[in-house]
């Protein structure tokens, strides 16, 4: 079966153009960049048009879609909460609110299991009002009545944002409020006639990473042009943004500085507008909590005589003066297979989220006369466990999360410091899982390091290398890829005897700081390394083989199946890459890539370039090779990930003669889709395609 479209005379022009240069040294598809030029989008429409049909008219696509479509709609999906004004806030979507609401009920009637949910916001409603397609990003509320909010609303999905002043009381935007144009903003309440806002004030505003570089004090009743500043950064910088801390009895305001992605400098910003720099490692993350400032160490750390591991939680006084000579609280220390993911603060202590060996743990740290003490709370040994505070300022009380491949979530409510939980919600079964079983390996890779991966696959299945087989990864940016229920997953790919299985690679957060500074710059390899020595373990193990296995990532993810798929094309009969980067000579020039340099470093330093060259996916296509089948998934609006990644990669193996699918949604933002249809659809397409090619 064939597929024409129409190409205007522009787009002609430029893919014969690009042909004739694919041989030369310059980039002979940079022209598809310019996300909404007429030439570029005539070449989504064609790309678009060639392989919607192969899998929408694909046998079962309508069946999954729509059971796709009705997982993410259900009413039983889980409901968690946050407390403003001391009323339980969600936001939801369903196929009756597409683009979601925004709603309230009182506490007592949520925790009996019977909200009486009230539509704060409609935004499928204010979208059709005023012909816009909104997609909601959230609210800050300012404490303690949360009366007044700023509403975030993005155009399609993306990063940037309109912010506008709400008022929970009249469930309305306030008249003549706050209102903030459509920009990647960063903004905090100072009191409710005041607030700090960083975006787009103008030439010189934004950072080369296309955020905030200059914090205003924007006054109630005055032009935002007229606004004070109070801060500037450096316009090499990431970003910088400010906050409002409410753990004392006067609320405070502090500016964070993020000279790169993992480095950051804290600020108190007084009344008068100047600010006091806050004595710091520069690579720490901090957040200050009543009277102490609480460092998560990315670094080892010396302070008066004694060390710190990277990874460990520690707090020490706010006082500058009173600091110097304290010896800092440790809260947290790491070992070699637990490491903290995150924390959360509640009224009395805090609540740490842990790692041990990719599992689950919860710890609640109080502080007392003798120091921290420390209490574990029970959860399920085999899965992920996530906590939320409901009310970081004024409750003990936070939402607890569990789930594993295979078991619904389940959603409780607990008092930090009390035995026992409430179970708020169950997830319904969404798949048949009675034949299938969860388990844990480790993968040997190129160096020796251990690498463990999960996988989820029928009880008993043959170890004859016929099991079809998705690997999953990330590693990057400290992020850690954690066990959890998967409806949509288990519906469209476990249910149809498939196997999935995730890699816990180095770059990403499962074992804290060590296991993602492993990854960083010049050791990027690793990951790839990694990765790779994962689906050879698969393979050696019978579980499947390289007809019968596909790799699937997103974001950096997909930077990681792009370089794998590059270095092994033999490994793999498929490759998923969703909302990538690709072209890593040029991604610190598209959008937010100036800020990952961090990450992956300056391909305009040729130190730094000569290890990125040997592993960037779209440099390192080679002519006479064949590559696997490869589905790419991206979002015209995506304003994070540049879209030219997907479209140059995706033309460049086109005209290398490779099996190349494109599908690219003009909404979504880096999410892919923004709303329960949109998701439908591109899981639909994603797991057709593999079902399609592994069968």
């Amino acid at each position: 079966m064939s597929f024409r479209i129409a190409l205007s005379a522009a787009s002609l022009a430029a893919l014969l153009a690009a042909g004739a240069a694919l041989a030369g040294d310059e980039d002979p598809y940079q022209w598809l960049e310019a996300v909404d030029a007429p030439a570029s989008l005539d070449w989504v429409r064609a790309r678009n048009a060639e392989t919607l049909p192969k899998l929408e008219q694909a046998p079962g696509y309508a069946a999954l879609h729509a059971r796709l479509l009705e997982i993410y709609n259900s009413p039983q999906r889980l409901a968690p909460i946050t407390l403003i004004g001391g009323r339980a806030y969600n936001f939801w979507q369903d196929a009756d609110h597409p683009r979601g609401i925004w709603r309230s009920s009182a506490l007592a009637d949520y925790r009996k299991g019977a909200p009486a949910w009230r539509t704060e916001l409609d935004v499928d409603a204010l979208g059709r009002a005023e012909g816009q397609s909104w997609v909601w990003k959230g609210a800050d509320c300012l404490a303690p009545d949360g009366q007044r909010c700023l509403v975030r609303l993005s155009r399609g999905g993306g990063d940037a944002v309109e912010v506008r002043e709400f008022d929970t009381r009249r469930a309305r935007f306030v008249d003549g409020g706050f209102r903030i144009a459509h920009a990647k903003t960063e903004v905090s309440w100072v009191d409710r006639d005041t607030l700090i806002v960083g975006t787009d004030f103008g030439p010189g505003s934004l950072t080369d990473s296309g955020y905030a570089r200059v914090l205003k004090r924007w006054r109630r009743g005055t032009p935002i042009e007229q606004a004070q500043t109070v801060f500037e950064a450096r316009k090499e910088d990431m970003m910088v943004s400010a906050y409002l801390d409410y753990t004392q009895a006067k609320p405070r305001t502090f500016v964070v500085r993020l000279p790169s992605f993992f480095t950051e400098e804290l600020y108190a910003l007084g009344r008068d507008g100047k600010t006091v720099k806050i004595d710091k490692p520069d690579s720490a993350k901090a957040r200050v909590w009543r009277d102490r400032l609480v460092l998560e160490l990315r670094d080892d750390w010396v302070r008066n005589g004694r060390s710190f591991a990277k990874g460990s939680l520690v707090a020490l006084p706010l006082d500058a003066a009173r600091a110097r000579s304290a010896t800092p609280e440790v809260l947290f220390t790491p070992s070699d297979t637990v490491a903290m993911e995150d924390w959360h603060a509640v009224k009395d202590g805090f609540v740490l989220n842990l790692l041990d060996t990719v599992r689950g743990r919860v710890m609640e740290v109080r502080p007392g006369r003798k120091g921290w003490s420390q209490r574990t709370v029970p959860v399920p040994e085999l899965g992920a466990s996530k906590t939320a505070p409901v009310d970081p300022e004024g409750s003990n009380d936070y939402l607890l999360t569990t789930s594993d491949y295979l078991t619904p979530s389940t959603l409780s409510y607990r008092r930090f410091g009390r035995t026992g939980e409430q179970v708020l919600q169950r997830l319904p079964a969404f798949f048949d899982a009675s034949g299938l079983e969860a388990s844990q390996y480790e993968a040997v890779s190129r160096d020796g390091t251990r690498v463990p991966y999960f996988i989820v696959a029928p009880k008993g299945a043959a170890r004859d290398g016929s099991l079809p087989t998705v690997l999953y990864g990330y590693g990057g940016f400290e992020v850690a890829l954690t066990p959890g229920y998967n409806g949509g997953m288990g519906a469209g790919w476990l249910e149809k005897g498939g196997a999935y299985v995730v890699a816990n690679i180095r770059g990403g957060g499962e074992f804290g700081p060590r296991w993602h500074a492993a990854a960083l710059k010049d050791k990027r390899q690793n990951a790839h390394d990694d990765f790779i020595a994962v689906a050879e373990d698969l393979i050696r193990r019978g579980i499947t083989s390289p007809k019968k296995l596909a790799i699937m990532g997103g974001s950096n993810g997909g930077l990681l199946v792009g370089a794998t798929e590059v270095q092994r094309p033999d490994l793999f009969a498929a490759v998923v890459c969703q909302v990538p980067l690709l072209d890593m000579k040029r991604f610190h020039l598209l959008l937010a890539g100036a800020s990952w340099m961090g990450e992956y470093g300056n391909p305009d330093i040729a130190e730094e370039w000569a290890y990125i060259s040997k592993y960037s996916p779209y440099q390192n296509l080679k002519p006479g090779v064949t590559y696997p089948r490869t589905l790419f998934l991206t979002s015209t609006r995506d304003d994070r990930v540049h879209p030219g990644h997907a479209r140059k990669m995706a033309a460049r193996m086109q005209a290398l003669g490779q099996d190349v699918w494109y599908f690219e949604n003009t909404e979504g933002g880096h999410a892919g889709a923004a709303d329960n249809t949109q998701r439908a659809k591109m899981w639909a397409l994603t797991w057709t395609f593999l079902d399609q090619t592994l069968r």
